[in-house]
């Protein structure tokens, strides 16, 4: 099948922003800023429209607007914290015991990372409409590529069954939004391509419904969607698809109050027998040629980055910039031509704790630098306090360094094989199957490319394995969802560095393992209620 380009990714997103999204879409103004637009047909009557349609549903997750980084095609939002990307991390990163933002000023981040949050918070709002925004880019697909009007139109019949596949893929892109939805905010408006932009405010799924809607809809697309690894990168599949239900299956307790663990290991299985393997060292997951070099082989889903191209202020933007250290000017170690944001990010003291002990000092997932810092944070303002870390950089696999300047070419891993390998293990102690010596035998394998010491069957436990994926998996947005499904990220059972604003850390109340409803969605929809204790 032919390649959807970068360079195509963000054309097409102006393309279809212009075709069908110049008016207020209910739970989110979604506005081309621009005076001119493309009429329907004369658009899907050019050369490769329906691929160029749907990278544009793609560039959702990548891309904010049309003029660069610094445009945001969703009215009122600003266009660095409203990237898909960036919305995932900061509310499944920043929230947590994985990282500290220095820049407590910056809207609505102080509140996120001190789990003090209210429905005004515009982060909050950043996430939930962008996510919206998906769903709307993909029923707009869905809608113009009709058999009805397909024939209309007079596309030939060869080309029919790509199209077939990347509407499939378009129900993907929305059931994907629609999971990270029941994640986070536990509800959604439904909508889908029968509905007509702007004539209808979508009813309000709950979170079983939510949870039922997405299985159901992954489950039906399976077989129409490309085999395991069959695509260009940054493509979904059927083990992107297998790898969502995964998740949910082993979330489904949290979520609807019922285990599946079973079904979990059932998704899980076929994903270790569909072709993955793990790139040859950790550090290529995160390296500036993810896209190309062996991580294609471990990175199950990942939303790519263009420097020429296709430029954001993504999680890999902000996690390269803002990780150089303001002691040690180490931008080099990220591949930066410019010398970073100041030591915008650092660690709690808890998740430095997680690397303690002889067996992390060779572990290539220990990038820690703490030599020359207090460990403890006591004024977040203050970026000499608290340690940093090294994990996305722009330099190549082959140690090339093309040295960029802010944005670079580094693809954000939302899905990775080792993710996998560590959900074997846990569904395994959770009741769902498999057996104790497979799941050993996998966290070992993670372990022994790190270069780190193997462990034996009486090690496994369920706490080492929410310890181990905070070591595998951190800053790749998992964390919060990891937490939550272990009872620690609200309450008292784990306290970490300003959980509950104090700096030394609070219990939070259980309201918190979901976000509220953004009081903004709820003015313009009526059908939405709001999250309990909000």
């Amino acid at each position: 099948m032919k390649k959807i380009s970068k360079k195509l990714l963000s054309l097409s997103l102006l393309s279809l922003i212009l075709i069908g999204f110049t008016s207020c879409i209910d739970d989110m103004d979604v506005g081309p800023n621009d005076p001119n637009s493309f009429l329907d047909d004369d658009f899907y009557s050019q050369p490769d429209a329906y691929k160029r349609a749907i990278a544009g549903v793609y560039a959702n997750l990548q891309l904010t607007g049309l003029r660069g980084p610094g445009s945001s095609n969703i009215e009122g939002l600003d266009p660095g914290t409203s990237q898909y990307g960036r919305g995932l991390m900061n509310l499944q990163t920043f929230s947590t015991d994985e990282a500290i933002w220095s820049y407590e000023n910056d809207p609505g981040i102080r509140e996120v990372q001190r789990k003090t949050w209210s429905s005004t918070n515009p982060i909050i709002l950043g996430m939930f409409s962008r996510a919206m925004a998906s769903v709307a880019f993909a029923n707009e697909f869905l809608r113009q590529s009709t058999d009805e009007l397909l024939n209309e139109r007079g596309i030939p019949e060869a080309e029919r069954p790509e199209i077939a596949q990347f509407r499939a893929e378009a129900r993907f892109l929305r059931a994907l939004a629609y999971y990270h939805l029941l994640d986070l905010y536990g509800k959604a408006p439904y909508y889908d391509e029968t509905i007509a932009v702007g004539s209808f405010r979508g009813e309000e799924m709950n979170r079983t419904e939510l949870f039922d809607y997405v299985e159901s809809e992954l489950v039906d697309i399976m077989d129409e969607m490309a085999t395991p690894r069959n695509v260009d990168f940054g493509r979904a599949d059927q083990g992107t698809a297998m790898m969502v239900l995964a998740k949910m299956y082993l979330n489904a307790e949290v979520y609807t109050g019922v285990p599946r663990y079973t079904e979990a290991m059932d998704y899980i299985e076929m994903l270790l027998g569909a072709g993955y393997s793990l790139a040859s060292e950790y550090r290529n997951n995160f390296s500036g040629d993810n896209s190309t070099n062996d991580a294609t082989n471990e990175i199950i889903f990942g939303i790519p980055n263009d420097f020429e191209n296709s430029r954001s202020f993504g999680p890999t933007t902000v996690m390269t910039n803002g990780a150089v250290g303001s002691v040690e000017g180490n931008n080099e170690d990220f591949g930066l031509f410019n010398p970073g944001w100041g030591g915008a990010i650092r660690l709690t003291p808890q998740f430095v704790e997680l690397f303690d002990g002889p067996e992390f000092e060779n572990d290539d997932r220990n990038t820690i630098i703490g030599e020359d810092r207090p460990l403890v944070i006591t004024n977040i303002s203050n970026q000499s306090e608290g340690f940093v870390l090294v994990k996305y950089t722009n330099i190549n696999s082959d140690g090339t360094n093309p040295e960029f300047d802010t944005f670079g070419n580094i693809a954000f891993p939302m899905f990775r094989l080792a993710d996998v390998y560590l959900m074997y293990a846990e569904a395994h102690l959770r009741g769902g199957g498999g057996s104790a010596g497979q799941a050993v035998s996998l966290i070992n394998e993670l372990r022994l490319r790190a270069n780190g010491q193997t462990i034996g069957e009486g090690d496994l436990n369920l706490d080492f394995v929410l310890d181990e994926r905070a070591r595998e998996l951190h800053w790749e947005s998992h964390r919060r969802q990891d937490l939550i499904r272990f009872g620690k990220f609200t309450g008292s059972q784990y306290i970490w560095q300003f959980k509950g604003g104090s700096a030394t850390g609070l219990p939070t109340s259980s309201i918190r393992n979901l976000y509220p409803i953004p009081s903004i969605s709820l003015q313009s929809n009526p059908n939405l209620t709001q999250n309990p204790g909000y």
